[in-house]
C-alpha cells in the first residue's frame, strides 16, 4: 500500500475506465426469503456469493451489499442508475477499515434505502481495485449514473462523513435534510479543499456561539492535525520513530500521520506506550497530543473509548 496521506480525508475526483467491467455478469444464487437488509450471501465483512439487483428505482430494502467483480455490473453500475451506491474497499487485516466500515454500515441502514453501500473484499477483486486506482485501504468512491463521482480515503469522523454523503446524494439528484448546519458545512467543505484557515475562521466562529458542539470541535482538532503534518514525509517520518521509540517529538508527529492515514488505533497505542516510558512533564505532554487526537475522531468513536481505557490504565 502507499505511504498514508499528509491531509485529512483527501477528497479526489477523476475519470476512472469501468468500460471492461460492463459485459454480463453470471448472476449470484438469490438470498433466502426474509434476508436482512444485508445483500451478497456472505458473512458480514467477509468474501460474496453475489445477490440481485433490486428493481429499478427501488432498493428492495437492501442497504449493505458484499460485491464481486462476477456481481458489479448489476450491484453497482446498473443500481447507480437509480440510487447513489458507495464503495467500501476493505481488507480483513486493514484495522482502519474495522473503524470506518461499521460507521458506513450503520449511515447507510440510517439512509433507509437513499444510498447503497456496495463492500468489495481487494483480496478477493483485485482487478476491480486496479481499476479504481485502489493503492490504500479503506478507500471508498461514490458512484452515481454509472459513473464515479468522487472518492476519500482513509478513515474520517462521522461529521466528515455524513457532509461527504449529503453532497453524494445531491448529485445523485436525492432529496436529503442535511443535518449540519450551512456554517458547519462551508467550515467542512474548506477543510475538505486544504483552505486551513478559512476552515479554522469558520469552526472557532461555530464554537463561540456553540462551544458545546462536537463536530466543530472535530473540525478544529482536524484543523491544528492538518498544520502539524504540513511539508512531512510520511517515510521518513515513520522512519525517525523507530529509530529513536523515546523520543517524543518524533513518536508524536508518527502517530499525527497515523491519524491521518486511518490508522488511528495504531496511534493511539503508539502514544500509550510511550507514556508508559515516560514521567513528569514529558508524560503530561504526550498524555495532551494523545487527548488532541481523541478530539479529531469524536467522542463517540468505540477506539478512542478503547484508547481513553488504555490510558487511565497507564496513567494509574
Amino acid at each position: 500500500m502507499s505511504d498514508p496521506r499528509t491531509t485529512p480525508s483527501i477528497f479526489t475526483r477523476g475519470a476512472v475506465d469501468l468500460s471492461s467491467l460492463r459485459s454480463p455478469a453470471p448472476a449470484g444464487p438469490r438470498p433466502a426469503e426474509g434476508a436482512p437488509t444485508r445483500a451478497g450471501g456472505g458473512p458480514a465483512g467477509g468474501p460474496s456469493t453475489g445477490a440481485p439487483a433490486a428493481a429499478p428505482g427501488n432498493t428492495g430494502g437492501v442497504v449493505v451489499i458484499d460485491v464481486t467483480e462476477a456481481t458489479f455490473q448489476s450491484e453497482v453500475l446498473e443500481r447507480s442508475m437509480t440510487t447513489p451506491v458507495v464503495i467500501d474497499f476493505w481488507a480483513e487485516w486493514c484495522q482502519p477499515c474495522k473503524q470506518l466500515s461499521p460507521l458506513l454500515e450503520r449511515l447507510a441502514a440510517e439512509g433507509g434505502g437513499a444510498w447503497v453501500l456496495a463492500k468489495i473484499d481487494v483480496d478477493s477483486n483485485q482487478r476491480l481495485a486496479q481499476m479504481f486506482r485502489v493503492q490504500s485501504i479503506p478507500m471508498v468512491y461514490a458512484v452515481v449514473g454509472g459513473q464515479p463521482v468522487d472518492a476519500f480515503a482513509g478513515a474520517v469522523p462521522e461529521a466528515q462523513l455524513r457532509q461527504w454523503i449529503g453532497a453524494v446524494l445531491k448529485a445523485g439528484g436525492v432529496a436529503v435534510e442535511v443535518p449540519e448546519d450551512p456554517m458547519l458545512g462551508a467550515a467542512d467543505e474548506a477543510l475538505m479543499m486544504g483552505d486551513l484557515d478559512a476552515a479554522e475562521q469558520a469552526y472557532r466562529k461555530i464554537l463561540n456561539e456553540s462551544p458545546a458542539d462536537a463536530a466543530a470541535e472535530a473540525g478544529l482538532a482536524q484543523v491544528t492535525l492538518a498544520r502539524r503534518v504540513q511539508g512531512v514525509q510520511p517515510a521518513a517520518v515513520f522512519a525517525a520513530a523507530q529509530a529513536a521509540p523515546d523520543d517524543i517529538a518524533a513518536q508524536l508527529l508518527a502517530a499525527d500521520v497515523e491519524v491521518l492515514s486511518g490508522q488511528a488505533e495504531q496511534a493511539y497505542d503508539r502514544l500509550v506506550g510511550l507514556i508508559r516510558r515516560s514521567a513528569g512533564d514529558d508524560r503530561e505532554t504526550i498524555r495532551k497530543h494523545l487527548v488532541s487526537l481523541f478530539t479529531v475522531a469524536g467522542p463517540d468513536d468505540p477506539a478512542v473509548a478503547k484508547a481513553r481505557r488504555a490510558l487511565a490504565s497507564a496513567l494509574f
